[in-house]
């Protein structure tokens, strides 16, 4: 599980951290930076998939991996020549903390190039540093990252490197060839990998959900498609079924009864909603609203959900009045299947109701006035923010007036303020 991210001059990010934990919300206005946090998880997931920079960064051509938003060299901010990335995680029995670093290559512009990467654990560091003689130093893009790292036990002595030419995914087999290091660091490296690995980016879209698909898919795609057939596999489970049609009526209107998958000619499944007084609702003729609902209790509810979702406004399309609903089935299935969800938001009334794990975990990003700079801070810091929580207004109220920018910024102010004076 992840429990922090930190971004240094990835973006418009100079030195920022953000706190991760179930659920975690993210807030702030339009072109703040919000998008840029899910930008650095993607990259992060590039990572686990094994990719390499050049293609993380610009895409992976038959893999369905698109580059990372902006122009290539927009990913250092502004006016620097380097990006890192720091990741704080709770494997099984301990926590990690994994560094990289990214350069652009002075001999090729517009290039890129891994300049320093940590792998740090209570009993183990994990290290690589092109800039010391490494022959890293003539990488290719043909290579995935995490390329020529050198291994230091600090309990066995800490002047032991061992140097290897392998990637992440591959380190496990490494390790397994170098006996006294293999029980110690094998299960946490494919730990780390499936973290990377595990990350959904959601961007569902109504007609893509509206869609008939053929049999055999059991994970839902990043834009909704396979609806029909990830749901039909949800109610052949009865009880799983009826979860769905419970959470779907207290929703809607609808007065749902039963789900119906009929085929057409070509074999391909559709998705019919059943009421109870025998109305039939197709999917073509269903709400936004309660597609998009449909679709996040097929991944919440699909098999062995794991990992972390990342969604994008992950309220719209669900009326104000019903978003309680929405965060109550987040909050229960995010503590229930270990899993971990992220989204930015912009609605109030789904601040609101969030419990005291969420409020925890959620932070407002904000440009600075005086830069194109971002900051991320945890709203649960800003001054009186659990007091005024549970005041008439709420978070909701306090989001819709701009009071948490306001707070940042007075609060950035002041403690720059006392940091000139002393």
């Amino acid at each position: 599980m992840i429990k922090s991210i930190r971004l240094v001059n990835f973006k418009n990010f100079a030195d920022e951290t953000l706190r991760v934990g179930p659920f975690t919300v993210i807030v702030g206005a339009n072109a703040s930076g919000k998008s840029n946090i899910r930008d650095a998880f993607r990259f992060l997931h590039g990572i686990g998939r094994g990719y390499t920079l050049a293609e993380i960064i610009g895409g992976k051509y038959g893999a369905d991996w698109k580059p990372i938003r902006g122009a290539a060299n927009e990913i250092v901010r502004f006016g620097q020549t380097a990006f890192s990335i720091e990741v704080r995680m709770r494997l099984e029995d301990t926590d990690v903390c994994y560094l990289i670093e990214v350069s652009n290559d002075k001999e090729r512009p517009n290039e890129f190039r891994i300049t320093n990467e940590e792998l740090m654990g209570p009993s183990f560091v994990v290290k690589r540093n092109p800039d010391r003689g490494d022959s890293v130093q003539t990488q290719s893009d043909a290579f995935p990252l995490l390329l020529n790292m050198f291994l230091a036990i600090k309990e066995e002595d800490p002047k032991i490197q061992i140097k290897f030419e392998s990637a992440l995914e591959k380190m496990g087999e490494f390790i397994s060839m170098t006996r006294p290091f293999k029980k110690r660091l094998e299960p946490y490296i494919q730990q780390i990998i499936d973290i990377f690995a595990n990350m959904r980016f959601l961007e569902l879209s109504p007609d893509q959900m509206r869609e008939p698909a053929f049999p055999g898919a059991t994970v839902l795609g990043d834009s909704g498609e396979n609806l029909p057939v990830v749901l039909e596999n949800i109610c052949s489970d009865p009880k799983r079924k009826e979860i769905v049609a419970d959470w779907l009526s207290e929703l809607t209107p609808m007065d749902v009864a039963d789900f119906k998958f009929p085929r057409d000619p070509s074999g391909r499944v559709h998705l019919t909603l059943c009421e109870a007084n025998g109305r039939k609702v197709s999917a073509y003729s269903a709400s936004d609203g309660t597609l998009r609902f449909l679709a996040m209790l097929s991944v919440l509810l699909g098999e062995n959900p794991k990992g972390l979702y990342f969604f994008e406004e992950i309220d719209t399309g669900i009326h104000p009045a019903r978003q309680w609903l929405l965060l109550e089935l987040i909050e229960k299935q995010a503590a229930k299947n270990n899993i971990q969800i992220m989204t930015t938001t912009h609605a109030s009334d789904l601040l609101t109701f969030v419990n005291d794990s969420t409020f925890e975990s959620m932070s407002v990003v904000c440009r600075r006035e005086d830069s194109h700079d971002a900051i991320i801070r945890p709203v649960a810091g800003l001054p009186d923010a659990k007091k005024l929580r549970k005041s008439g207004r709420g978070l909701g109220g306090l989001l819709t007036a701009g009071w948490m920018e306001t707070a940042l910024a007075f609060t950035e102010n002041h403690d720059e303020a006392e940091g000139d004076g002393g």
